[in-house]
């Protein structure tokens, strides 16, 4: 059963070995487990819906709350510790185009807020509901979760938006498919998610993120229903499946999603290299990319994540060998560990590993070959577990990504990092940080930074002070050094006080028109991707934006 205050499935967890947690002590001090509130506590706050009674629509308190919160931080801090967020007023279960119809229709008859949730996944505040007058009605779209059509001469597949990563594959898969997404939090996102937060997969070096993946579909808006049809190409004025992709529930729902697959691989390995330090390793994967070698993965860990990740392995004496091998090889400290995916026939994947080899020798690779690939793809999910586990020990965690064109990479990196720790040095507090490139282009890279704080005594505010302090720092750097705000994990309402450093003001006027052409009531997701609706808890990242523009 998926876990109602913390990631994942309850029957999944991950421990904290002893050399972990003696790098934690060293670096941040010892950890304080806080006291976490009861689930019974909050539902018990939920107040009384404003909605009335509907044969589509739930009011029990367990069906709101379940639909109020997602995987942010401050959603996280909410459900460990409260106090109770707003809620929505009442949830439907759609299981089709039609039913969404039917309830757009009567939320814009009465004036509802209208909340889209899919996977519930998201970690930008996609699912605050606002604060105000008028009733919030949450869409949840679990139940439209099957491949509706295979077309195997196109190798198009359309599914219901509802669907997640596991059922899609496992429905594209019997049939001999894939679509080649597979975004961290893959167990529990959905393909409508995936493209209304313009996700990207730890494979889109193959596949392609998901603007390359989605062919087409059917969303349904306030004004009406908009199709987009499905087409190799054109030239036929802007791509509207621009104006889906992205929209983050603004425009309406995404009720079907068309997605171009692929026919499974023959061959598939994952495999490690180190390099002797980030300038070498850079070097590499930046010539890998630009050479287009037929890789399907390239994820790049700095310093300090390449040393978190060997301490967090475990196997003390099998990785105090790898050390003085690497050691002899000249990957001493300092290092940097790649994992590079190679995917296709046998023949194509051992061609193209031949060729990443020679080009990371040239710098200083060292290849081990592919247990720790194997160590990695068994656990290639299982990352947003640590959370949990980091908590019970009295740490908290989050992430912040970007992505910037190459000669901003490595400035942008260790501002990022650096800022953070400024931020919380100002308090007498320290912070863990470090950073991998998980998705490579010719012309530059998305960079994913995580950070690890000891949690603070006093419940909720205390810590949400601190995630806002170095999440606004974080986030001024990121605009400083010319990065997007988000490469892959959406605006929302976290995000959206930095989006006009990167749109300009006629950019966020062309958004803020779009929302009123499809939505002129108002009804869709206020307060995400744009900063109108009502906001709250989020003052000091409006004031970090403005002084990030100057």
């Amino acid at each position: 059963m998926r876990r109602w205050n913390g990631w994942g499935d309850d029957a999944t967890s991950m421990s904290l070995n002893d050399a972990a947690l003696a790098m934690l002590g060293e670096r941040l001090g010892p950890g304080r487990p806080p006291r976490d509130v009861g689930q019974a506590e909050l539902l018990s706050a939920v107040p009384a819906s404003r909605l009335p009674e509907h044969p589509l629509i739930r009011r029990d308190a367990a069906s709101r709350f379940g639909a109020a919160l997602g995987e942010s931080y401050p959603d996280w801090l909410r459900k460990r510790c409260g106090p109770l967020p707003p809620v929505p007023d009442g949830v439907a279960f759609p299981e089709s185009s039609e039913d969404v119809r039917t309830l757009l229709d009567l939320a814009q008859a009465h004036g509802w807020i209208v909340i889209p949730f899919a996977g519930g996944t998201s970690v930008a505040g996609h699912l605050d509901c606002p604060l105000g007058e008028r009733p919030v009605l949450s869409l949840k779209l679990e139940r439209m979760n099957r491949l509706l059509h295979l077309d195997k001469t196109s190798r198009l597949a359309t599914f219901g938006a509802g669907t997640p990563g596991p059922q899609l594959e496992a429905q594209l898969q019997a049939e001999g498919y894939t679509l080649g997404h597979f975004p961290q939090s893959f167990e529990y996102s959905t393909v409508g998610g995936w493209v209304v937060t313009r996700s990207s997969g730890q494979q889109s070096l193959r596949y392609g993120r998901i603007e390359q993946l989605f062919a087409g579909g059917r969303m349904e808006t306030p004004v009406g229903r908009l199709d987009l049809h499905t087409l190799p190409a054109s030239a036929a004025g802007p791509d509207l499946r621009e104006l889906v992709m992205g929209s983050e529930g603004r425009f309406g729902v995404l009720t079907e999603a068309v997605m171009r697959v692929s026919p499974l691989p023959g061959h598939e390995r994952f495999h490690a290299l180190f390099f002797p330090n980030w300038d070498a390793a850079e070097a590499a994967v930046r010539g890998m990319v630009q050479d287009r070698l037929p890789l399907s993965m390239l994820r790049l860990s700095n310093a300090g994540e390449t040393e978190t990740n060997l301490t967090l392995a475990g196997h003390a004496n099998l990785i105090a060998w790898l050390e003085r091998y690497l050691g002899w090889r000249g990957c001493g400290e300092g290092k940097c560990m790649l994992m590079l995916g190679v995917t296709g026939t046998a023949g194509d994947a051992a061609r193209a590993l031949r060729q990443a080899r020679r080009l990371a020798g040239r710098h200083g690779g060292v290849h081990i070959g592919t247990v720790m690939g194997d160590k990695w793809r068994a656990n290639r999910f299982k990352g947003p577990y640590l959370r949990n586990a980091l908590w019970e020990r009295g740490y908290s965690a989050d992430t912040i990504e970007t992505a910037v064109d190459w000669p901003r990479v490595k400035p942008l990196m260790e501002a990022m990092e650096q800022a953070a720790r400024d931020a919380f040095a100002a308090t007498g507090e320290r912070v863990h940080a470090f950073t991998h490139l998980s998705h490579l282009y010719g012309q530059g890279c998305s960079i994913y930074s995580t950070f690890v704080w000891p949690t603070a005594d006093g419940g909720f505010e205390p810590n949400m002070e601190r995630w806002r302090r170095y999440k606004g720092a974080v986030s001024q750097a990121i605009v400083r050094h010319g990065g997007t705000i988000s490469h892959q994990h959406g605006v929302g309402r976290d995000h959206a006080p930095f989006l006009l450093a990167e749109k300009g003001p006629l950019g966020m006027a062309t958004l803020a028109g779009l929302c009123r052409h499809f939505d002129p009531k108002g009804i869709m997701n206020p307060g995400k991707l744009l900063q109108d609706g009502s906001r709250w808890g989020h003052a000091s990242l409006e004031a970090n934006a403005a002084d990030a523009r100057g």
